[in-house]
């Protein structure tokens, strides 16, 4: 079986698959179209997020029989019609859930305790402590919407914390010792802090709104490791500067491309969009220019599930599951 890939990954991912006996191709740099030109050869690919594998890339893939994501969601595929036509989908999320359960926790003691704020006033001579005074994670209510993978890798952190821990899915009977499943209505009620663990479906989708926030009857701090565009900016924007949001924690944007790559819609290479970021950055939607100004608001690009452990894990995830299928 002849394997294309199509980003970069860790190089045990191709070399265990040579050994496994596939012939593995790379290309990195070739436009979409110049990948349908040649993708009728291959049996299958591997890829990041690099482009959406849409029905027309999937009606020239006359052979392909899997598609591995090295990562945890599958939202730049068309999976339903990838399955109509018998191709084997593959992911990893396994790989990288431990990174963003520690990212999330980082992310939430962070806020609790200044640290961004704190460390800017000392770089500059600053010595604020009354200020900087925090607030203790124990005897906080924590919610976490989603309770796949990542979700219960957070609930996992947490044991070592005096906290209730309460989850909502979609799908029953996904509670366990880490997390107590309760609905919505019971979730709205009591958390302190909410922290969203789902993938980037229909359903999701601008899913915390005006409404959804206001249905929650305390003020709460959130932190987003899942998908940006599960949340409406301006509507956070509002939440914060009215309190009923306490900070936010937001490794992750609705302005993202959907390569997860940059903010940015040029295709010019990473070292042109650094310098032309300082710039764009003032064209940007207001309520982004909220976010990068704000003391209670944290920030990474998409990082929290991209370690270097994670990225070992994530190939060999992919590697076990071609072998187990092929």
């Amino acid at each position: 079986m002849k394997i294309l890939h199509l980003d970069t990954n860790h190089d045990l991912l191709i070399n265990q698959l040579n050994n496994l006996g596939f012939t593995n191709h790379e290309d990195y740099s070739s436009s979409k179209e110049g990948i349908e030109a040649k993708i009728n050869e291959y049996d299958g690919i591997v890829l990041r997020s690099r482009f959406t594998i849409d029905k027309q890339f999937l009606d020239v893939a006359k052979n392909l029989k899997f598609i591995g994501r090295v990562g945890a969601g599958l939202e730049n595929i068309d999976c339903d019609y990838a399955q109509q036509k018998g191709v084997y989908l593959i992911s990893a999320p396994e790989g990288n859930r431990n990174a963003v359960g520690e990212h999330t926790l980082g992310m939430l003691l962070s806020l609790f305790n200044k640290f961004k704020k704190a460390d800017a006033e000392v770089r500059q001579g600053k010595w604020l402590r009354e200020d900087n005074r925090g607030i203790e994670l124990d005897g906080k209510t924590v919610g976490l919407i989603g309770y796949g993978n990542m979700g219960k890798a957070f609930a996992k952190k947490l044991r070592g914390f005096d906290v209730e821990v309460l989850c909502y899915d979609i799908k029953d009977n996904v509670g366990n010792a880490d997390a107590k499943q309760v609905t919505l209505a019971e979730f709205q009620e009591k958390v302190d802090v909410l922290s969203l663990h789902t993938p980037q479906t229909p359903l999701t989708l601008n899913m915390i709104n005006t409404g959804f926030i206001n249905k929650f009857k305390k003020s709460f701090w959130f932190f987003n490791t899942a998908r940006g565009k599960s949340v409406v900016t301006k509507d956070l924007v509002s939440a914060l500067k009215s309190g009923k949001i306490l900070g936010a924690g937001l490794d992750v944007l609705e302005y993202e491309k959907a390569s997860f790559e940059n903010l940015f819609k040029s295709s010019e290479n990473n070292e042109c969009q650094t310098e032309r970021s300082r710039s764009s950055i003032e064209n940007l939607p207001e309520a982004f220019q909220y976010l990068i100004n704000s003391e209670n608001v944290l920030l990474s690009p998409h990082v929290a599930g991209w370690t270097i452990e994670s990225k070992e894990k994530l190939a060999q995830t992919i590697v076990d599951k071609i072998k187990a299928k092929f």
